[in-house]
């Protein structure tokens, strides 16, 4: 760790909580630390319950995404975050490991782990033995017998949030206590879909995205607010619209002030920002521990809400002008981890769940990509300066 970027006063809160040897000794070392939480002081956060859940947890909580250190965990931990959201195939499984490894000293009831599933869709005949078995393994990995909430990963389609089969393994999941609560992930800004889950009275949590730059912002406060009437929690990620405020990701976002507008919305329970190291870490607190938007916040997002940023709306349109039908959206979002996360690995990621095909955007021909993205997004472009990621070796990449 760098300890360069550790400010004065994070050095002092972090070896106050978690002793001063854990932020130099190696982290095999560190991951073996015991705390004793009968005295831990932990920061008085503002609470939210998550729907009919009854669970209780910060508004701010740790999206573990791209966090490879365990000490940024730790540091989540002693300042007072319960909530710890992770998935199946982040960093090729290897975030499930190391917040097992984190985890399975402390008491269980200290904190709360969310992870994530994908299937293909349409169903395969052998969906229940391979789902039953990719939960089985995010179990292993996390050294845990259950996980609070298990969410089916990255939806877009009314069919999957209301498919009898996937449903019914869930429910099997809970009954057999290997989850507590059944959820599901989208990036789809579609309201819909929360009308969907909310119909079928199966989905406990939904996790979705949420920011000022919703172009339909009203709609799908509408909709959160009825899923939260029908006893639905949600959580927020994607708040930071891809961390940068321009569209070629030179300027860094203010993150405090994406928080701060999420925390607004009491409808949203918690938030997921994907910090990875002490200085991310520090501008959230920063805005948890002063969560009102202030005016000149305010200005600043006003002003950007109507700029190209990196935040794609997943509006599908672009597919649907696409003469390959290529899912753009996904792709636009892998351009986003690339160039706005600076995290070229989780593109690679992304890119690769994709299955593009090997010759992609030759049906166009001379007369150039035919997609007019409602964003303004150079379509063509920003896939040419992404899916090279595809073709470089993992341990080159950030």
């Amino acid at each position: 760790m760098d300890t360069k970027k550790l400010n004065r006063r994070d050095f002092f809160r972090l070896t106050a909580t978690a002793g001063a040897g854990a932020l130099f000794m190696p982290d095999t070392a560190a991951a073996s630390l015991k705390i004793n939480h009968a005295y831990r002081k932990v920061n008085e956060f503002p609470q939210r319950t998550l729907g009919r859940t009854g669970i209780t947890i910060p508004i701010l909580s740790m999206g573990v995404m791209r966090a490879d250190n365990p000490n940024v965990v730790r540091a989540a931990y002693n300042a007072g975050i319960t909530f710890f959201d992770t998935a199946h195939g982040y960093q090729n499984g290897q975030n499930e490991v190391m917040l097992g490894n984190f985890f399975k000293d402390k008491p269980r009831d200290s904190f709360c782990i969310a992870t994530k599933g994908k299937f293909d869709f349409p169903l395969k005949d052998s969906f229940e033995n391979d789902f039953t078995a990719l939960l089985d393994l995010s179990l292993k990995r996390l050294q845990m017998d259950h996980v609070e909430i298990f969410y089916t990963h990255a939806l877009n389609r009314i069919e999957q949030v209301t498919d009898e089969r996937i449903i019914n393994l869930l429910k099997k999941f809970r009954a057999d206590g290997k989850i507590r609560h059944i959820g599901f992930s989208t990036h789809a800004l579609n309201p819909a879909l929360i009308d969907a889950a909310v119909e079928t009275g199966a989905y406990d949590v939904i996790l979705l995205s949420y920011n000022f730059k919703l172009a339909n912002l009203k709609e799908t406060d509408e909709a959160i607010a009825r899923g939260v009437e029908a006893g639905v929690g949600f959580v927020a990620m994607k708040t930071m619209t891809g961390a940068v405020e321009d569209a070629e990701g030179k300027k860094k976002i203010n993150s405090q002030a994406c928080l701060k507008w999420a925390w607004q919305n009491e409808n949203i329970t918690t938030v997921i920002p994907g910090f990875s190291n002490f200085d991310e870490f520090d501008e959230c607190l920063a805005a948890v521990k002063d969560p009102v938007l202030t005016e000149s916040e305010r200005k600043y997002l006003a002003m950007l809400s109507t700029q190209e940023m990196m935040f794609c709306q997943q509006c599908g349109k672009c597919s649907e002008m696409c003469v390959e039908h290529l899912p753009i959206p996904d792709m636009m979002r892998a351009y986003m981890y690339a160039y706005g996360y600076k995290n070229a690995t989780l593109s690679k990621e992304t890119l690769q769940e994709l299955r593009l095909p090997d010759r992609m955007c030759r049906s166009c021909g001379n007369g150039g990509c035919r997609v007019k993205c409602t964003s303004g997004f150079d379509v063509a472009r920003k896939i040419a300066a992404v899916t090279p990621v595809l073709h470089v070796p993992d341990v080159l990449l950030s």
